[in-house]
């Protein structure tokens, strides 16, 4: 996805990747996202929409396009979305303007979504799309770290621990599983997941080019 020549064997032409993590809330993705997009210069963030009203210290646009539900009604059916899902009596969905575009500028796009989300992306997008899931060490765990966030009242803990265990069921829909008991070592395994999947065969779009070049007769 960008304009490098197919003879240049270190800059060659490739698909991106929509490189997809997903976690129960609480165990890390967003962390390792946050972390992802620091260090990865070609790696663009996708901005999910969402019905639910903005937190304190979160902007629109940047951390979610925040719409209506009426508007959020109208892009579904103007198929505007890429992925849409019901998270916690909220919907959240991926646009597909965006990422189309930054595909288009020869980007990989990394989405913060949830299974759901990821099975419907994976549905359209197909070879193109690398779905990692993030695994708490233990549902003990996982709760002692929503509680120490202190954004969300008890009830709303109950619930995302009764979801936590309805999304870990769905570990085998993903192509990579970690296990997040340190965050600096589940970041170093996500960062050389996506090193490893740009490089593989299929996506070196450049790569009949290149051989071809190299197996012309000098002279």
């Amino acid at each position: 996805m960008d304009s490098a020549s197919p003879a240049d064997p270190h800059n060659m032409k490739r698909r991106g990747v929509l490189f997809v993590l997903s976690s129960p809330s609480g165990a890390g993705k967003s962390t390792i996202a946050r972390m992802l997009l620091a260090s990865e210069p070609e790696l663009s963030l996708s901005v999910s929409a969402t019905t639910r009203d903005i937190r304190k210290g979160e902007v629109d646009g940047r951390d979610y396009h925040f719409v209506s539900l009426e508007r959020f009604r109208e892009m579904v059916e103007e198929r505007a979305f890429l992925e849409w899902a019901h998270v916690f009596d909220q919907r959240y969905g991926t646009p597909r303007a965006p990422v189309d575009a930054l595909l288009a500028e020869g980007k990989d796009v990394l989405f913060d979504i949830d299974w759901q989300g990821a099975q419907q992306l994976h549905q359209i997008a197909g070879g193109d799309v690398v779905r990692v899931f993030i695994l708490p060490p233990s549902m003990a765990e996982l709760r002692r770290r929503l509680e120490g966030r202190a954004t969300d009242v008890q009830e709303i803990i109950d619930r995302r621990m009764a979801r936590a265990d309805a999304e870990v069921s769905h570990w085998d829909g993903y192509d990579y599983v970690l296990v997040n008991d340190d965050v600096d070592a589940c970041y170093a395994k996500v960062k050389t997941i996506l090193a490893a999947e740009r490089l593989k065969r299929s996506r070196q779009t450049g790569l009949i080019g290149f051989i071809r070049k190299l197996r012309t007769p000098a002279g």
